[in-house]
């Protein structure tokens, strides 16, 4: 028999796999932790103000992901140092991290994002699915909720220019799908209903390493 192309779509394994209700406490989230590190770097001296925002920006905006994962039953591992915080919800680990806008290339620097990825070479075939045979749904993918700052501390300090839901291909050089979560919490309203499907293994807990100016990770 013929292989048939699977019809199923990444933005379509997202939504039912991570639920609304966590991709909107994330967002609000993200955006509290970034206006609590503006605050907090108020009356740093200019000559490092970008470098003192990157780091506090990185510690907030852990805790508030650390804890919008938590209220929404995502199983986010504990904050430890810079360690990376990662939640679970049906086959996706959900992670995070900043970057000036337009450099995407920096969520590359982190050792322990690229390792996470990995596990997206079962959900390539989506991208392409008359290339491959024999699609079988992953057990394990990983998302990552990025927020993009202007990257200029005169332009919007206080919060992301704007919050994305990204997958990376399995080698992290490219971006299998990537979306304002703005736009990608509509897609809720058009899933049919009954069609949230959560169970999942587990992912192994993973810990990430020092931070740069932007909070990017390394």
């Amino acid at each position: 028999m013929p292989h048939q192309p699977t019809q199923e779509t990444i933005h379509d394994l997202l939504v039912k796999n991570v639920p609304r209700e966590v991709v909107m406490g994330v967002e609000d989230a993200l955006a509290v932790g970034a206006q609590r590190a503006y605050v907090a770097a108020r009356g740093m001296d200019e000559g490092h103000l970008p470098h003192v925002v990157g780091q506090l920006r990185h510690f907030h905006m852990n805790e508030a992901f650390q804890r919008a994962l938590a209220a929404n039953g995502a199983e986010p591992s504990p904050i430890r140092g810079n360690r990376i915080v990662t939640g679970r919800t049906g086959v996706f680990t959900l992670a995070r991290f900043n970057i000036p806008i337009g450099f995407w290339i920096n969520g590359r620097r982190s050792r322990t994002r690229k390792q996470l990825s990995l596990a997206n070479m079962a959900i390539e075939p989506l991208i392409q699915s008359e290339l491959f045979s024999g699609y079988r749904p992953p057990s394990d993918a990983v998302a990552f909720f990025v927020a993009c700052f202007s990257g200029d501390l005169n332009i919007q300090p206080e919060s992301p220019v704007s919050i994305q839901i990204a997958i990376p291909d399995q080698h992290m050089r490219g971006w299998l799908f990537k979306e304002p979560l703005e736009a990608f919490a509509k897609r809720y309203d058009q899933m049919p209903v009954g069609q949230n499907d959560l169970a999942v293994p587990k992912l192994k807990k993973n810990i990430g390493n020092q931070q740069d100016k932007y909070g990017t990770g390394s």
